[in-house]
């Protein structure tokens, strides 16, 4: 069994933010596959499980997944090395695609989240770039991830997407 966790905040004013990458990736690799999401209450997520696969989307805000993640994979007892995360990285120049098998959170917080819940930091993650060095030295930080994205970066998203959908592909391969 694998789970596919996309990360982002729940509402409509957070679509297209650059936090919302991962749900964003997610909701792409959906519709080319022609896959919908249901609530699932007790665990605070939108989640599909198909076959040996959980795809879930926390409904919890961003620094809060963990608790999320924890449950489901206790509950599915899916072992973390067959977790695939799918996290925005602004240390990354946007659209870059970066997967680690393990690693630190590098300082972000849903990845901090989840290292907590599960005690370990031994689970994949592919963290979406969405860099911009400028932009970010003029708005800050949680400016700048809760902003959306720019023009250049919207034209620039369906090809990112599709890489990030092939990625995910080569995860449940």
């Amino acid at each position: 069994m694998r789970l596919i966790i996309a990360l982002g905040n729940p509402g409509p004013e957070y679509n297209f933010t650059r936090h919302n990458f991962g749900f964003l990736a997610l909701d792409y690799y959906f519709k080319i596959k022609g896959l919908s999401f249901s609530p699932h209450e007790k665990f605070q997520s939108l989640y599909l499980k198909t076959n040996d696969t959980i795809f879930l989307k926390p409904q919890t805000f961003y620094n809060n997944v963990g608790a999320a993640v924890l449950d489901f994979s206790n509950f599915y007892k899916i072992p973390p090395e067959n977790l695939l995360v799918l996290s925005d990285d602004f240390h990354l120049p946007f659209g870059e695609l970066r997967f680690r098998a393990s690693g630190s959170a590098g300082g972000n917080n849903g990845l901090k989240s989840i290292i907590s819940s599960l005690k370990t930091d031994n689970f994949p993650r592919l963290r979406l770039g969405t860099g911009n060095d400028t932009l970010r030295a003029q708005i800050g930080d949680v400016d700048f991830v809760l902003g959306r994205f720019t023009d250049t970066e919207k034209s620039a998203l369906p090809t990112v997407l599709a890489s990030v959908a092939t990625q995910i592909d080569s995860f449940l391969q």
